[in-house]
């Protein structure tokens, strides 16, 4: 998969303080990339520098081939940007505000009104074209952030925060359209401080910490800094004690099983099996077939928020931001 982004040696300075120190990393064309760091990271500067609101000391910086020192014009044609903050004109219209931000990329007429017109059915506001920010909920509001932000159509789209204070269906619909935005052919570059939805949406994860590079990759990547192994419980109700040994120990055999073993205290037989087995079927199997009822089961895995504090030392927080 060809990249769309390159960042090497970033470096960013304010006085003494090193916001970006030595940053390098690359996006992948079409995936949605998560980027995550604890308060003071440097998360906001970076992203600030990619969409050329900010300037910066060293290092190099490529966006669709272009070089960001040299081309940020011809970068900024390219890139959407959806704020954390809602940018929009309370005194205009969906439409109109869809409209002004399209038309500073040079969209106008009918090739306009087209774009403005898709950009609002894409975030199921079509039917909202004439009413104002000011009659809109905050899920509408947010909706409308991001349509302002696509509708010239963005090879890139960095997105910061977008569910911030949404309901559950904006957030479901907010979602479901990244994901469409991605099958579109669109790079999505995704922050948020909710892990969770980082973890379900993004294809590889960054996370930061002091303005350099703690870790990058796929979800089961990350989680293998903390461990390589998930561990399923299996509540048994028989007193068999000695069939429970023999099938922990038929269990132990399978393939991607580290470890079984059934602890006649507990009631429960418990199986280590390598992180990247999702499909516990072929577990549970062998003991249903010899007749054992299970009345329960448990999986215990570190999950992207535990992984993200092993690595960081540090809860996501976005209080303060470079």
């Amino acid at each position: 998969m060809n990249e769309i982004v390159r960042v090497e040696k970033l470096t960013k300075r304010y006085g003494d303080l090193i916001a970006v120190d030595g940053l390098s990393f690359e996006v992948r064309e079409g995936e949605i990339f998560g980027f995550l760091g604890p308060n003071g990271a440097g998360k906001t500067t970076t992203l600030n520098i990619l969409t050329t609101l900010a300037d910066f000391d060293k290092g190099c910086v490529t966006i669709a081939g272009y070089d960001l020192g040299k081309n940020a014009r011809e970068i900024k044609a390219l890139i959407g940007l959806v704020p954390q903050e809602i940018a929009l004109y309370s005194e205009l219209t969906a439409e109109e505000n869809v409209s002004f931000f399209a038309s500073l990329y040079g969209l106008k007429g009918r090739v306009l009104k087209h774009a403005v017109q898709d950009a609002l059915e894409f975030v199921g506001l079509g039917g909202d074209a004439k009413k104002r920010k000011g009659k809109m909920s905050g899920g509408m509001q947010r909706r409308l952030n991001i349509a302002c932000g696509i509708a010239h159509g963005p090879k890139l789209i960095v997105m910061d925060e977008p569910t911030v204070g949404v309901d559950a269906r904006s957030r479901e619909h907010i979602m479901n359209s990244i994901r469409t935005l991605r099958e579109r052919g669109a790079t999505i570059i995704y922050t948020s401080h909710y892990m969770p939805e980082v973890q379900d949406i993004a294809d590889r994860i960054a996370i930061i910490d002091k303005g350099r590079l703690v870790a990058v990759g796929t979800e089961n990547e990350l989680l293998e800094y903390v461990t390589d192994f998930r561990t399923i419980e299996l509540d048994v109700s028989s007193r068999d004690g000695s069939a429970l040994r023999a099938s922990a120990q038929t269990l132990g055999a399978l393939p991607g099983v580290r470890r079984s073993v059934y602890s006649e205290a507990s009631g429960m037989i418990r199986v280590d099996v390598d992180l990247n087995i999702s499909d516990i079927t072929p577990v549970l199997r062998p003991i249903l077939e010899s007749g054992i009822r299970v009345s329960g089961v448990r999986t215990e895995a570190p999950d992207l928020e535990t992984t993200f504090l092993a690595l960081t030392g540090g809860a996501l927080n976005e209080e303060v931001n470079l």
